[in-house]
């Protein structure tokens, strides 16, 4: 009776697709969402999926040239919907669905028109993240891209073709793979962040109002998913999921200047955490996922105090707790991607490299 009375995670339904998919989003205020990949012939691949009562049903689906590795609607407003996308020749585009006569169009090439597109990266584009300034109320809505080449760029889809910043390695020679990205701090129309996580186990935050490094750590291990609780809040929480089963939840509203920020770690799946994502409705709460195929739900528990002077006078942070509210197992295969319903609490949709898509329902995250 006890495991009832916690959150149980209910595969809703599942479908198997023909190709690899390497990312889902749910399409903002609707009940779609998207699924990115690539067939082995590698030629890329987007599918509008919607959920009825009768379960999962493909609405359109779309081909390019190029395999796609990862995307994002945070950078477009609710009412534009434009999804922009990172694939493996280091390509961003930012698309809409071209609208003829309310029917699908049967050339695929055509049907998802680019608004806005760049080839600067010489790799692969691991992840992208974006914030719209028309969604937060603060700033310009921009997109991030993190890289195999190393580089992090900034995009603004009104300025054509170029980044408005760039962080890249000193020299070529000694730029580590970029696999994570992830903005936040944007609660005025000045400041704002970028996270970015590296291969060799760098996590970086980048001052994106002073164009500069405000913080960095090694961790040791790849960071493969950054997430902040919230984009739209003066920093608060920041979570990053490795290679080798651990987590890190750094309290990033409180800075030393030798110690830098607190922070709790965790083990768990036993294999690499691919990435984590904060439940829209309760910033305490997210998810992460790993290489076993298995989620795992987290709440974090604040301290008492969360801040306490040195003997200098000098505030630092006090870390909080990880409670494991629960976890199961999907499937043998890793869920590479994650993504929460904001319009419905406990709604949720995966995929991983078994080439399925599964939606997911979490009960009873009202009681947290």
């Amino acid at each position: 009776m006890e495991k009832l009375q916690k959150p149980q995670i209910i595969c809703h339904q599942q479908q198997t697709l023909n190709y690899a998919v390497h990312d889902v989003k749910w399409i903002p205020c609707s009940s779609k969402f998207v699924a990115v990949g690539g067939k082995s012939n590698g030629s890329g691949i987007v599918e509008i999926y919607s959920l009825t009562g009768e379960g999962i049903e493909k609405k359109s689906e779309f081909g390019k040239k190029e395999h796609f590795k990862c995307c994002t609607f945070d950078a477009s407003s609710l009412r534009n919907r434009h999804l922009a996308t990172g694939d493996f020749c280091g390509r961003l585009q930012v698309c809409r669905k071209k609208q003829q006569n309310h029917s699908i169009c049967r050339d695929l090439e055509d049907t998802l028109v680019p608004v806005y597109k760049s080839t600067v990266h010489k790799a692969v584009i691991n992840a992208i993240d974006g914030v719209s300034g028309n969604n937060s109320g603060c700033g310009a809505p921009e997109i991030a891209t993190a890289s195999r080449d190393g580089s992090v760029l900034v995009w603004d889809v009104r300025q054509k073709e170029m980044p408005v910043a760039k962080f890249v390695a000193a020299e070529e020679s000694s730029a580590r793979d970029c696999w994570s990205v992830a903005f936040g701090d944007s609660y005025n129309n000045e400041e704002r962040v970028l996270a970015a996580g590296y291969d060799n186990g760098d996590i970086k935050i980048f001052d994106l109002k002073n164009m500069k490094v405000r913080w960095s750590k090694c961790v040791k291990n790849g960071v493969v998913g950054l997430q902040f609780d919230r984009k739209s809040i003066p920093m608060n929480k920041l979570v990053a999921t490795t290679l080798e089963s651990k987590i890190y939840c750094f309290d990033v509203r409180t800075q030393h200047p030798k110690k830098g920020f607190a922070y709790v770690t965790e083990k768990a799946h036993d294999s690499t955490v691919w990435t984590v994502r904060h439940l829209p409705q309760n910033r305490e709460i997210f998810m992460t996922t790993g290489g076993s195929g298995s989620l795992c739900l987290w709440k974090y528990n604040y301290p008492l105090k969360r801040v306490e002077k040195d003997s200098d006078g000098l505030s630092y942070g006090v870390a909080g707790e990880l409670n494991l509210i629960q976890n199961c197992t999907l499937t043998e295969q890793p869920i590479t991607s994650f993504d929460w319903c904001v319009d419905k609490t406990g709604l949720a949709v995966c995929s991983s490299f078994d080439q399925s898509i599964r939606v997911l329902i979490t009960t009873k995250l009202h009681l947290y």
